[in-house]
């Protein structure tokens, strides 16, 4: 059995892990179940809601500031965050925007929580460009099967 195969519930499963700990791409996942399901609204909303509380639990593992984990779990040594430390006092809460960004969006939302960077801004940051792109999806597929 795949995620795939759960439907809505394995997106949400996917999405979420995919924003935390796990190197997978939520894309692929999304759009294999958009294509299977075809219910371009539910999967929008609970792709989108899976990868966001996902980036919301590791925003509040980087706040939580132990090392140990965020060395552990996701393979940030400390001479990557303070290089994250330069991008986040050039562009503030904004980098949430790119948390989907495959590889590097992990790091910033590490980063945003570690540096303790608005938490209500950048959450919200997070949603919105967490949805921005599982809609860039959805209407390529369609586009595409039109």
């Amino acid at each position: 059995m795949n995620l795939e195969s759960l439907g809505l519930l394995g997106l949400f499963i996917g999405t979420f892990l995919a924003a935390t700990i796990l190197p997978f791409s939520s894309d692929a996942l999304y759009i294999a179940v958009l294509a299977a399901i075809g219910d371009a609204g539910s999967c929008l909303l609970v792709g989108t809601l899976g990868n966001w509380l996902g980036s919301v639990a590791t925003y509040w593992i980087g706040w939580a500031g132990k090392w140990e984990w965020i060395e552990k779990w996701f393979k940030i040594k400390p001479e990557t965050m303070e290089k994250q430390k330069i991008l986040l006092n050039r562009y503030g809460t904004w980098i949430a925007l790119l948390a989907w960004v495959p590889i590097i969006g992990d790091i910033f939302v590490i980063s945003l929580g570690f540096f303790k960077v608005r938490p209500f801004w950048t959450i919200v940051l997070l949603l919105f460009g967490k949805g921005i792109r599982f809609w860039i999806w959805t209407a390529s597929l369609a586009l595409i099967q039109n």
